[in-house]
């Protein structure tokens, strides 16, 4: 018998039984999208949730950041991360925005606000920074230079679905937040997303360009696209919200085992949690450093083959991609901090489900490949 595979991660999910209850309702009315009821109970439930005025459901949330530049009207040239998943500087692409990479902070894996105003040109309009494994930005520097510079802010926060900073939502800051649900995210509504706005004509603007451009049963304001979540995602949502705070507390107690157990292990870095920080442990990032005993990619390798399938988030840097190499700004040398992270950085496994056992064997391979 094949051992077990243990995956970076894995969606947690409501008891099925409550699940159908829902299905059966929409089996009935036959409301299946179109701001069905379970839609825009799901809207306001998580506004309350994240402690937010204005919440725009989408189908994902690629959708979400393609729309957000749209609503903002954002051109030219966007300041962001190669330090993220792709979709994060295709929705520049998508709106024929040049993306402009500047490198990011060593303690944060976050954009680095000191190289933010170098990059700034006559063409920039905007910065896109990325709250990277849950681990906030340093909001209040970005702000500051985004209004000396009229630039507005919109943050890629699909890692940090209630992340709080000082007791305030991580999405209450930028001009606009982007979230997705998608099924690797502490919080899944199978595929989804959603942009967080703090103005009524904003969210409004929203919610006609996910919809097509419709502002009525007959009118078209915009030439939007459909964007937007469906009556089984936004019913699996609200049965989320049911568990995410009980979710987020087992993931704490993973991420302070692995903590524990990783301690003192030669060549072998992680975070602590950040003061002032409620966190949501979606990843569990580590560094394999030069004198651990093996490459990164060869533990990678070892670890895979004993059934862990661990991550190199984010390997290759999306300045690395086809598209994106031949911008100026995608130099190694303007993005070394980023390059030498992206070589060196694992995800371990991280979801509620997994069983303290399979967390002591993931270290228990970490110390042994680690023997001279």
């Amino acid at each position: 018998m094949k051992s077990k595979k243990i995956y970076v991660t894995r969606p947690s999910l409501p008891p099925l039984e409550e699940f159908l209850n829902y299905l059966e309702d929409i089996w009935e009315t036959k409301w299946l999208t179109n701001n069905g009821k379970y839609h825009r109970e799901f809207e306001e439930k998580l506004a309350e949730y994240l402690g937010v005025n204005f919440v725009s459901l989408f189908a994902n949330g690629t959708l979400a950041l393609i729309t957000a530049l749209q609503v903002l009207k954002i051109t030219g040239e966007v300041i962001t991360t190669p330090y993220s998943f792709v979709a994060t500087t295709h929705s520049l692409f998508w709106n024929s925005i040049k993306p402009v990479f500047v490198d990011i902070e060593e303690n944060s894996f976050n954009i680095d606000p000191e190289k933010i105003e170098s990059a700034i040109t006559p063409k920039t309009t905007a910065i896109l920074p990325v709250h990277v494994y849950g681990y906030p930005c340093n909001i209040e520097k970005i702000q500051e230079i985004a209004d000396i510079y009229g630039l507005k802010v919109i943050y890629d926060a699909a890692h940090a679905f209630g992340v709080k900073v000082k007791g305030h939502s991580i999405a209450e800051f930028g001009d606009l937040t982007v979230l997705s649900f998608h099924a690797t995210k502490v919080f899944t509504t199978f595929e989804g997303g959603a942009i967080i706005s703090h103005d009524e004509k904003i969210k409004k603007r929203i919610d006609f360009l996910k919809n097509f451009g419709f502002a009525g049963e007959t009118k078209v304001v915009q030439p939007g696209i459909n964007a937007k979540m469906n009556e089984f995602q936004a019913a699996l949502g609200l049965l989320q919200l049911k568990y995410i705070e009980d979710n987020i507390k087992k993931r704490k107690k993973i991420a302070n085992l692995y903590r524990k157990k990783l301690k003192g292990i030669r060549g072998i870095k992680y975070f602590e949690d950040k003061k002032d920080v409620k966190h949501n442990y979606s990843y569990f990032p580590i560094l394999v450093e030069e004198d651990y005993s093996i490459s990164r990619d060869e533990l990678y390798e070892r670890l895979k083959s004993n059934g862990f399938y661990v991550r190199r988030y984010f390997y290759p840097l999306i300045s690395e991609f086809s598209p994106y190499k031949s911008l100026p700004t995608s130099d190694r040398d303007n993005l070394k901090n980023a390059y030498e992270i992206s070589r060196k950085i694992l995800c371990l496994p991280i979801y509620p489900e997994l069983e303290e056992k399979e967390i002591e064997r993931v270290v228990e391979l970490i110390i042994l490949y680690n023997k001279r």
